[in-house]
């Protein structure tokens, strides 16, 4: 196995705490052997990285000469950079900095283990990935890809949305309620399973359908084969709202004649891992005596 030493950091820089861990990170891995590289980025001065021996690139020259992708953050973060390192065809290592760490492989004090990765020893886990779309009078108006899941939800607190789900263009089920989750087996443990769907494991392919609070006793969640695109549609939306959340991002807005589809997407995301534990393991830690 090819020897990987270049690192392209990247950091959750919305908490100050995991800015100032990072670099004292970032410093350990010129001391193991690695050659950081920071993408161009506001948030670092040239002076700052250049004292910690950081090479600075713009992000296409970043990604070129990246092995991996080392994420200091939480979950949250892993999904913010997940599409551009499948883009890139680059594994991601997480450090976890937030509270659950489902996709993260190590913990802050675990951070000697990283120099497995100088060994070649580790494996590398593939996820599904998700396209996301919206079809509108025709034509398509937004595109996105999800590590985790694509979300329609209603806008407006005390109004339920109707909603029409189809499987390759069959009806599958209508209702109304809060909304629908459409989730990869890496998301069914985020708000797919806080909704009631079933948890599946990560690295099997399939999709999942998760209504959210639907108003009648017959819509139950679904898991489809990864070939099928699913289709969502709304109903009548006069007085209400209706959005899209791509992985917790930034919501779009749908409109009555929009079609939200969404299939398995040609990317792919890469994760590191070294510790050995079964999904089953992780899903015990994580979510059992929870405080």
């Amino acid at each position: 196995m090819r020897r990987i030493k270049n690192v392209l950091v990247c950091i959750n820089t919305s908490k100050q705490e995991v800015v100032s861990a990072a670099f004292s990170i970032i410093k350990t891995l010129s001391e193991f052997g690695f050659h950081p590289i920071q993408k161009v980025c506001s948030e670092y001065t040239p002076r700052a990285c250049s004292a910690l021996n950081i090479r600075v690139m713009d992000n296409d020259k970043a990604f070129e000469a990246a092995d991996f992708m080392l994420v200091v953050g939480g979950d949250g973060a892993m999904l913010r950079f997940a599409k551009e390192a499948a883009q890139a065809g680059i594994p991601m290592l997480g450090i976890n900095m937030g509270k659950l760490g489902f996709m993260t492989e190590l913990e802050p004090a675990e951070l000697p283990m990283i120099k497995n990765v100088l060994t070649g020893n580790f494996t590398i886990d593939r996820r599904m990935m998700l396209e996301v779309s919206v079809i509108r009078n025709g034509k398509f108006v937004y595109q996105d890809d999800a590590l985790n899941d694509a979300t329609v939800s209603k806008g407006d607190i005390m109004r339920v949305i109707d909603l029409s789900i189809y499987s390759d263009n069959v009806h599958l089920l209508t209702y109304n309620g809060d909304g629908v989750v459409v989730c990869t087996p890496t998301g069914s443990t985020a708000y797919s399973m806080s909704a009631g769907g079933p948890i599946v494991e990560p690295t099997s392919e399939n999709l999942t359908i998760t209504p959210i609070c639907p108003h009648v006793f017959n819509a139950k969640a679904f898991v489809l084969s990864p070939e099928r695109t699913v289709t969502i549609k709304t109903g009548s939306l006069e007085n209400k709202s209706a959005y899209l959340s791509v992985d917790g991002g930034e919501c779009f807005r749908l409109y009555e004649t929009d079609l939200v589809q969404i299939k398995r997407s040609n990317l792919e995301t890469k994760l590191l891992r070294m510790h050995g534990r079964s999904f089953y393991q992780v899903l015990s830690q994580k979510l059992s005596d929870r405080k």
